[in-house]
């Protein structure tokens, strides 16, 4: 195995070594460690020593294993940060994209930046949690933090600083802040200065495949390691899921289906119209030089929450358990819009869940396979409305959707997706993150020639389940009744 991927999830993280073996691609599991938020009086934070410390145990076990990586590379989630002070030293636990702290803050921002000139700047889609709104929430809280603050780093960046001491951005992750210039790919000095933090914060931007620095000294000592190179990869989980998508096509439609769910297509340049702003649809940077064209849906963090309520209460259930639970419960029953704001950090999942079916005059959902049931139709149905408007955006139309991501475990869930969007889906791989990010690191080292080749790669290596629409009449009345429930437009 040649290289070392760290792919950090919103719940836990995984350490792969990956490389090419007779022309295909080979990973090999090394660490996987929980990911578990601490909330501290009313914050809620990261615990990024502890993911650090993580980090560190994977490169240890990879040597203890016999590997030998050529390189290093880190993806994470996005919008989150730390901030580091003149010593260079970390100022605080970065906070969690679901803490409260932004609650009202994008109205504030708009009074000062109108909402439409943030868009024409960045394409970017409007998610309270977003980076600029932190900061923007900093300033407003005259946060001591943010004033003693030298440089930002995103998750992936902060972490590679801790093992190379090197700042910098990286460019997929960067774009997800709304700070930086769809076009011009780097820092936008009128939106910083628009939201009054300083423009020195903000690291020197990297493309992804940029190697940036080598293990430091002290961490080559404490891990009796040499000093590995590390690779800014797409940093951006979900650009690292994207350079991944085993599309064989240059127009194709992805889902990158975990905690969140995010479908749309990839362009060469962004779409920058007054439909899109209207639509909400994001421009993210992606590898290559290439936008990722997509929408943020609020994914299967509704059925974790629900897992997680049902546990504290006792009922202990795993993910296959609560799908094959809703997978027996009746169907065209109950529907919610994943994407609206009261599933966003609720206390109690399940009892939002039912209080939305009741408010609308639905069959209120009982048993745990119902709620799961009523969640897994309403995200097929999402998926559906969104990627009508993706095709409407990019002017392309879509033979089918490709599918990566832990989401695909889910049989139910792609068996409902084809339904709803009257298409095939094509699932795989599950590790998409890790993969792209392998990829990157092996385009980098001169591996593999192309992302096109390293796509076709990864589906002579792993496959891909294809999963046929069925019962086309019946879901085509419920896609309607879904749209009235939700209040969307066709």
């Amino acid at each position: 195995m040649s290289v070392l991927a760290f792919d950090l999830g919103a719940s836990s993280g995984r350490a792969l070594a990956g490389g090419l073996d007779g022309g295909r691609l080979a990973l090999e599991e090394i660490h996987r460690f929980p990911n578990d938020p601490v909330q501290v009086g009313a914050r809620l934070h990261w615990d990024i020593l502890r993911l650090y410390h993580e980090v560190k145990q994977g490169i240890l076990k990879a040597h203890q294993q016999g590997f030998a990586p050529r390189s290093i590379g880190i993806d994470s989630w996005a919008v989150d940060f730390g901030l580091i002070g003149a010593n260079g030293e970390l100022l605080g636990n970065p906070y969690h994209y679901r803490d409260h702290h932004t609650d009202g803050i994008m109205d504030e921002v708009f009074a000062r930046v109108p909402k439409a000139d943030i868009y024409a700047r960045t394409g970017l889609q409007f998610l309270q949690f977003n980076t600029i709104y932190q900061l923007a929430a900093l300033v407003k809280a005259n946060s001591p933090v943010l004033a003693a603050a030298e440089k930002l780093l995103m998750i992936p960046d902060l972490l590679r600083y801790f093992l190379t001491g090197v700042m910098k951005g990286e460019y997929t992750n960067a774009s997800t802040t709304q700070l930086v210039g769809a076009l011009s790919r780097d820092w936008d000095d009128g939106l910083i200065a628009g939201i009054g933090v300083k423009r020195s914060l903000f690291p020197e931007i990297a493309q992804p495949g940029t190697f940036v620095g080598t293990l430091a000294p002290e961490v080559q000592q404490e891990l009796r390691v040499g000093p590995i190179p590390v690779v800014a990869v797409a940093e951006h989980d979900t650009g690292s899921a994207v350079a991944a998508v085993p599309a064989l096509d240059r127009d194709f439609a992805y889902l990158s289906c975990g905690t969140w769910s995010l479908l749309g297509t990839e362009l060469d340049r962004p779409v920058l119209t007054e439909q899109a702003l209207a639509w909400n649809f994001t421009n993210e940077g992606g590898y290559g030089g290439t936008y990722r064209l997509l929408k943020n849906i609020m994914g299967l963090w509704l059925v974790q929450e629900c897992q997680r309520v049902w546990e504290k209460e006792g009922r202990k259930f795993t993910f296959a358990e609560l799908a094959e639970l809703a997978a027996a419960a009746p169907g065209f029953r109950s529907y919610v819009d994943p994407d609206d704001d009261r599933y966003l950090s609720p206390a109690d999942m399940p009892a939002e869940i039912r209080a939305y079916c009741r408010e609308t005059g639905q069959p209120v959902p009982e048993t745990e396979g119902e709620v799961i049931r009523c969640v897994l139709e309403s995200l097929a149905m999402k998926y559906r409305w969104v990627l009508e408007r993706t095709e409407k955006l990019a002017g392309v139309t879509f033979g089918g959707l490709h599918i990566v991501g832990g989401g695909i475990h889910n049989t139910l869930l792609c068996r409902l997706t084809a339904n709803a969007i009257r298409r095939p889906v094509w699932a795989g791989p599950a590790e998409g993150s890790a993969i792209g990010n392998v990829l990157v690191q092996l385009i980098a080292a001169g591996e593999i020639p192309s992302l096109a080749e390293g796509r076709r790669i990864v589906r002579d290596s792993f496959g891909v389940a294809s999963y046929e629409p069925e019962d086309g009449e019946s879901w085509a009345k419920e896609y309607e009744r879904f749209l009235k429930v939700v209040q969307l437009e066709a």
